[in-house]
């Protein structure tokens, strides 16, 4: 199912220098140093859905789950439903993750906007100056109740990525 999000207010994808530091936590993972960003980040690997070549970003959880064998991560688009590797995961759900320093294949999920309000509404207490940073951010005027964070939370598109405990790569 797909869900229509607005792109009105969303930042600029970064350029030049601030583009360099954006990627500096890819470079950190490469390096085998993934566990320093803790449960915090992950960085993802996905298909260009042009041009078939594989791709890297790291992301913000949101949410991390395990329950059992089954692990998830929640993640969200910033730069909204046109950031790349969110049309990438709408092309080939299939991705890998590297979180700390293990890799797990994953399938991506779409969220649907209340499951985003939800979301939302249980990060913000948790990080509350950094959910109103992320919320500025992006375009969206919070006052910092529970009702601002949900409004927000329905505009924001929000991926689960599903892998299975057992099937972590070394």
């Amino acid at each position: 199912m797909t869900h229509r999000f607005s792109t009105h207010g969303r930042p600029q994808l970064p350029t030049g220098w601030r583009r360099f530091l954006a990627r500096l936590p890819i470079r950190l993972y490469r390096a085998g140093l993934g566990a320093l960003f803790g449960r915090r980040l992950l960085l993802l690997h996905h298909t260009g859905r042009r041009t078939g070549l594989r791709r890297s970003v790291v992301l913000e959880v949101i949410a991390y789950e395990r329950n059992g064998d089954s692990l998830s991560w929640t993640i969200a688009s910033g730069f909204g439903p046109a950031a790349a590797w969110y049309q990438n995961l709408l092309h080939d759900p299939r991705a890998t993750i590297r979180f700390g320093n293990r890799r797990y294949p994953t399938t991506a999920y779409f969220l649907p906007p209340e499951d985003g309000a939800a979301l939302m509404a249980g990060y913000a207490p948790r990080h509350p100056r950094l959910a109103r940073r992320l919320c500025s951010f992006m375009g969206f005027d919070v006052d910092g109740s529970e009702a601002a964070f949900r409004e927000a939370g329905r505009s924001i598109p929000f991926v689960r990525l599903e892998a299975n405990a057992a099937e972590h790569l070394a």
